[in-house]
């Protein structure tokens, strides 16, 4: 695996970032955060054009890696199993899906054939700390 993976986000609140539960493990709600910890904000349609709006959902996967990497370890992840994106958008934009592609993307890279997911695309009107994408994502582990 050849990504530069940031250090993975403390919870904000009283919450875990990951519970195990038998063989799936659920993360929390992983937000557009760089590796310096800023978060890319605003609405994909109005702030953000398609292209930031794909860069977003990239570093909100690459910390659901790097959440991965630190809790349960890359050889446990069997399978990534559901992927639901959380796309803060203007009214008017329908392009949800073509930014959670690049997330998409981004776990088969990671994890190959097991990184193949089922996937939500969903607009929202607004997410935590302006977040422009938010990623939630279900592992079947061993």
């Amino acid at each position: 695996m050849n990504l530069d993976l940031p250090p993975p986000s403390k919870p904000v609140g009283t919450y875990r970032p990951l519970i195990v539960s038998g063989d799936l493990a659920f993360l929390s709600g992983q937000i557009s955060k760089d590796a310096e910890g800023h978060v890319v904000t605003g609405k994909v349609g109005k702030e953000l054009n398609l292209e930031e709006g794909k860069q977003a959902a990239k570093l909100a996967a690459l910390q659901a890696v790097s959440l991965i990497r630190q809790e349960i370890g890359f050889d446990r992840v069997t399978q990534i199993v559901r992927v639901v994106g959380f796309i803060q958008s203007a009214a008017d934009f329908y392009g949800q899906s073509d930014v959670m592609n690049t997330a998409s993307e981004l776990f088969v890279e990671a994890f190959g054939e097991k990184g193949r997911h089922v996937r939500t695309s969903v607009g929202v009107a607004s997410l935590p700390l302006n977040a422009a994408v938010e990623i939630e994502v279900t592992l079947k582990i061993k």
